[in-house]
């Protein structure tokens, strides 16, 4: 086994671990990632692949789990590692490691039931709801809204505390839509299509804005098993942005 995977993923348990005792404003929403033009593959023994490993939906799935459990399912659900081999990274007995393992599955059993696979068709069909969103939103269409979204809809902006924006999410399709009709600026932002997490989402930039409203952000949606959005998640906070390109 790479010493490198052993530091790596010992770095990251300690990360988790700081994390998880942080106070954190408002939703915590995954870092948007670029993932255009990236190579992922499809290791044969895993149950995920590793494109779906940077996902929205996963990651946050992964929340529930502690540092060890999620490095279990990483290094064995996403990288097809054998139970030996997490076990020499992680210094644990193989008989924890399966315990370990059969607990966090048990966990994320909500997730692979609802789970929709980063197929190229899941991926066009995001990639056009979110394009009539925003068609939508723009000119203020209510009645296409409400064709648009399930009824128990959910939009999550994470700011960090960094900007304004709700600190709670706001559940339901009538108080998503009001929320996000409220929220449209006079001025228009530079938009850009980028695929984010394996999906489809929007870069936008503003040319101006108001003191502690956020100049840039990222927007991305998630359909349900019939097509419709169920999440609406926005990240704002400028630290979580680094690894996305705006115009400048």
């Amino acid at each position: 086994m790479p010493w490198t995977v052993r530091v790596a993923t010992n770095l990251c348990r300690d990360h988790l671990r700081r994390r998880k005792r942080e106070t954190y404003l408002g939703p915590w929403l995954p870092s948007p990632l670029e993932t255009e033009g990236m190579a992922f593959t499809s290791h044969p023994e895993a149950r995920y692949g590793e494109l779906e490993s940077v996902s929205v939906a996963f990651l946050m799935a992964l929340e529930v789990l502690g540092a060890t459990q999620r490095a279990v399912v990483i290094l064995r659900d996403v990288l097809g590692y054998s139970v030996r081999d997490v076990a020499e990274v992680l210094s644990l007995g193989e008989s924890n490691v399966k315990t370990t393992h059969h607990r966090a599955r048990a966990a994320l059993a909500g997730y692979d039931r609802s789970r929709l696979p980063l197929t190229p068709v899941m991926q066009e069909r995001t990639c056009a709801a979110l394009e009539a969103l925003m068609a939508a939103l723009v000119v203020g269409d209510v009645a296409a809204l409400e064709a648009l979204l399930s009824d128990d809809v959910r939009t999550l902006h994470d700011s960090a505390g960094e900007y304004l924006a709700a600190r709670v999410p706001v559940v339901g399709k009538t108080r998503v839509i009001k929320l996000h009709l409220k929220m449209r600026r006079p001025e228009l932002p530079a938009l850009f299509v980028r695929q984010l997490n394996g999906l489809s989402g929007l870069v936008a930039q503003y040319a101006t804005a108001p003191e502690n409203v956020a100049p840039r952000c990222t927007f991305g949606i998630a359909i349900d098993g019939e097509g419709r959005i169920s999440r609406i998640l926005s990240t704002v906070a400028h630290r979580k942005l680094s690894h996305v390109r705006f115009a400048s």
